[in-house]
């Protein structure tokens, strides 16, 4: 009898079984611009109200492609995370991931992913040339930037990232943006959400 009621009190207080799915995870901390393999994410059983929209929950969705953020060990993998289309997700129709050379380089530390920047240029170089500067882009979010990481792994060499963020632009503001470092120096001005 105290066998029977024993066993009913360990039932009774057993957690029923919890319903989990699978999704990716990063087995190590990875900084931004790796290049994922199989030994950089590891599937995880987790429950699916902890899955936000686009987390990646089979390895060939990531297998090969790029960090636009560092993760850190644990950290669930989501397609806006990694460089290529997954980059501009939740971006308006028509948006173009646009890279930019600041004229100082270390100013990249200031801004981060997410944030919205104004882009100015300014073609006076202070000696015997003067000119306005001009805003070429408003409001523009920031996608990624060299101090995130550091490393562009496959994308770009390391040499190569220094000074250089990505922004998310419209079209109109993505025909003015590119080559514009050609034309002048490049600023950014950290701003609100309008």
């Amino acid at each position: 009898m105290l066998c029977a009621a024993a066993a009913l009190t360990v039932h009774q207080l057993t957690p029923a079984p919890v319903h989990t799915v699978t999704a990716l995870a990063a087995a190590r901390d990875l900084p931004a611009g790796s290049a994922l393999g199989a030994t950089d994410i590891s599937p995880i059983q987790v429950p699916p109200g902890m899955l936000a929209h686009g987390v990646l929950r089979e390895p060939g969705e990531a297998s090969g492609r790029q960090l636009a953020a560092p993760l850190r060990k644990g950290q669930l993998l989501a397609d806006a995370q990694l460089l290529g289309p997954g980059l501009l997700t939740g971006s308006p129709a028509g948006s173009a991931a646009v890279p930019l050379r600041m004229a100082d380089p270390s100013s990249i530390q200031l801004v981060s992913p997410g944030q919205l920047v104004n882009v100015v240029l300014t073609a006076a170089n202070g000696f015997d040339q003067h000119a306005p500067s001009e805003v070429l882009a408003t409001a523009v979010p920031v996608l990624w930037t060299s101090a995130t990481g550091g490393q562009g792994g496959q994308w770009l060499g390391t040499q190569e990232t220094d000074g250089l963020i990505v922004v998310a632009a419209t079209p109109e503001q993505a025909a003015r943006l590119a080559g514009a470092s050609t034309q002048g120096k490049l600023f950014f001005v950290l701003v609100g959400t309008p």
